[in-house]
């Protein structure tokens, strides 16, 4: 009994071992096959590169805390043609007809010519692509047009944005006041992104009465303040701000020096934070 005792553990192991073994063999295949496809060779880095330091860009600032507590998520990735491309996703939203595209388009420049839009309804996408200390940064930027029926479109568009932009027009209080509505239903989909507050046809706003700028600016401030929000006022049609707001962003991820200085004189293109 003892001899066919032993003998028994022993096919036990010996079973135990083939079959430890070709598992093994079938992990160590499918992983083979797998860089195979991605055209990587095993032990070879994968396609997420790291920006070196110094040479590229400073470190990351430390996670941010959002309204709920958690930190600010891994967002930062490499194109998947041209690993040295690090995008970024921004969300620009807004009520329609208040000058969202034009923004957009100013900042964008001779890149939208040569750039073939992903239709879908509801939404505009470009993408800017620039150097920050020697590392080459794209931001894609989805624009959510505000007519009303583009609002199923808020979760691909808010979902891992790095920053939100919320716009309204200067010469009319009723987009101000939709402000908070984006506001909130951004947050839903994205409780970490740096949150901007953008007036629109500042050009157009220095005409009106002394009086209404006024207020229009201190209920404009009141609501940066209440989203917790840097707060431009800016125009596509001179270009005034509209490359600050980007390099402001930039300067919030990247933890760079931000010398720009606050201004908050009525009657010109304020900038509070």
């Amino acid at each position: 009994m003892s001899q066919q005792r032993k003998n028994g553990h022993s096919f036990t192991r010996r079973r135990i071992n083939n079959h430890v073994s070709l598992l093994r063999r079938c992990i160590l295949r499918a992983l083979h096959r797998f860089l195979a496809c991605s055209g990587q060779k095993p032990g070879a880095n994968s396609t997420y590169s790291m920006l070196t330091p110094r040479s590229a860009l400073p470190s990351p600032p430390p996670p941010l805390e959002s309204d709920t507590g958690s930190s600010r998520p891994s967002v930062f990735r490499t194109n998947e043609l041209d690993t040295d491309l690090v995008s970024l996703k921004i969300s620009l939203l807004g009520d329609c007809q208040i000058g969202k595209t034009s923004f957009l388009v100013k900042y964008v420049g001779n890149e939208k010519e040569q750039q073939v839009g992903e239709e879908r309804k509801g939404l505009n996408q470009m993408d800017k692509t620039l150097v920050v200390s020697g590392a080459r940064i794209s931001y894609c930027i989805w624009e959510v047009q505000g007519d009303g029926k583009s609002e199923d479109q808020l979760p691909m568009a808010c979902k891992d944005s790095v920053a939100i932009l919320i716009m309204f027009d200067l010469t009319s209080r009723c987009t101000l006041n939709s402000v908070l509505g984006w506001y909130k239903e951004a947050r839903k989909w994205n409780q970490t992104a740096i949150p901007v507050l953008i007036g629109t046809k500042f050009d157009d706003f220095i005409q009106l009465p002394i009086d209404m700028q006024w207020t229009i600016a201190s209920e404009a401030r009141t609501y940066a303040k209440a989203l917790n929000a840097t707060l431009f006022f800016s125009s596509a049609t001179y270009n005034i701000n509209v490359n600050k707001i980007f390099k402001f962003i930039t300067a919030k991820l990247f933890d760079l020096p931000w010398t720009v200085e606050r201004n908050l004189n009525v009657g010109e293109p304020i900038i509070d934070f």
